[in-house]
């Protein structure tokens, strides 16, 4: 690893968090940017957020809601979502089976305690 380039084996990661029915993962992070994977048991979902920046979430396993503002999206495997973090946003899990998704933000954001 170098300074302009950062590579991931599937396993690894920088943090894990976990909370009720829910599990992040910070895969990278740098100064402009980060990525984590996110899992939401069933019939869980987040807390509300809002924060500086954009975000695109890339839904990879399961079915899931993602309510942004007054919007609700419902996402499924290979469906993304992209939107500005000042909007108030939250992931949703409404089905029986585990829902994982990636979250790409910029700037980074991710505050251990905020989760």
């Amino acid at each position: 690893m170098n300074n302009d380039t950062i590579f991931i084996k599937s396993g690894d990661q920088k943090a894990k968090i976990t909370r009720l029915g829910r599990i992040y993962r910070m895969k990278v992070k740098s100064e402009k940017m980060e990525a984590k994977i996110a899992e939401i048991e069933p019939h869980r979902k987040s807390r509300w957020y809002r924060h500086d920046g954009e975000e695109i979430h890339l839904c990879i396993e399961g079915e899931m809601e993602y309510e942004v503002g007054e919007h609700s999206y419902k996402l499924s495997k290979g469906d993304i979502l992209w939107h500005k973090s000042t909007l108030k946003h939250r992931a949703k899990n409404h089905g029986d089976k585990k829902v994982k998704y990636i979250t790409i933000g910029t700037p980074p954001t991710f505050i251990e305690s905020d989760l």
